[in-house]
């Protein structure tokens, strides 16, 4: 479904990705572990279209996507992938509702059916007692879920997640790995997560390694 095909990426004369090649099947559960500073996170951001190569191809389900233009790479990211952070990123301003409807509404989904997206979604994620409260009235479980729920919103390819558990305490953290493999089992739901959480990466079908900007084999 994804391949990575010989990476590199640069920041000034610091080489953060010397190379690399990887792939990803439908479905799978892959996991990129690695000290701070191997290049786990912008290997992440490559294949997410956030940032772009310096030299190197990204494919998804045989499409070239380092060749698009901003606008439709945009586009694609915007239909194709779910982004979870460590920090969840919801917009503070906003109800847990309208945080998850937003990539729809970007999509330019009609209002009613995006909302009952997100409220399916949220219940899904057993929030549906939530739909009104804004950020700073939920736990920290809580937020992760809503965003959780906000990468599904446009049924992705893939989920994306950086250090996913990394601010959750160990319940927390728990019920979002358990959360992980269920949305696998129900929707069939690809992920790869740049994680240090042991258990997890133990957890997943795959672990690529990751040292000084390469995999290690």
């Amino acid at each position: 479904m994804i391949e990575v095909k010989g990476i590199h990426k640069s920041f000034g004369t610091l080489e953060v990705l010397k190379g690399i090649d990887m792939s990803v099947k439908e479905g799978e559960i892959v996991s990129i572990v690695g000290r701070s500073g191997a290049g786990k996170t912008t290997l992440l951001q490559i294949m997410g279209t956030l940032d772009r190569p310096d030299k190197g191809e990204i494919w998804f389900n045989g499409k070239n996507i380092t060749t698009l233009k901003e606008q439709e790479l945009a586009l694609f990211r915007n239909r194709n992938i779910g982004f979870v952070f460590q920090f969840h990123q919801l917009l503070p301003e906003f109800t847990a509702l309208e945080n998850v409807m937003i990539p729809a509404l970007i999509g330019r989904e009609k209002s009613s059916v995006a909302e009952k997206k997100a409220k399916d979604l949220l219940s899904m994620m057993q929030l549906s007692d939530r739909f009104s409260h804004k950020p700073a009235e939920l736990s920290g479980g809580e937020k992760q879920r809503v965003a959780v729920a906000r990468a599904l919103i446009n049924n992705p390819s893939v989920i994306l997640a950086d250090e996913p558990s990394g601010s959750l305490d160990t319940q927390n953290k728990e019920e979002l790995h358990h959360l992980f493999f269920e949305l696998r089992e129900k929707l069939g739901q690809t992920f790869v997560i740049v994680t240090h959480d042991d258990a997890l990466a133990g957890r997943s079908d795959r672990i690529i390694r990751m040292k000084d900007g390469i995999i290690m084999m």
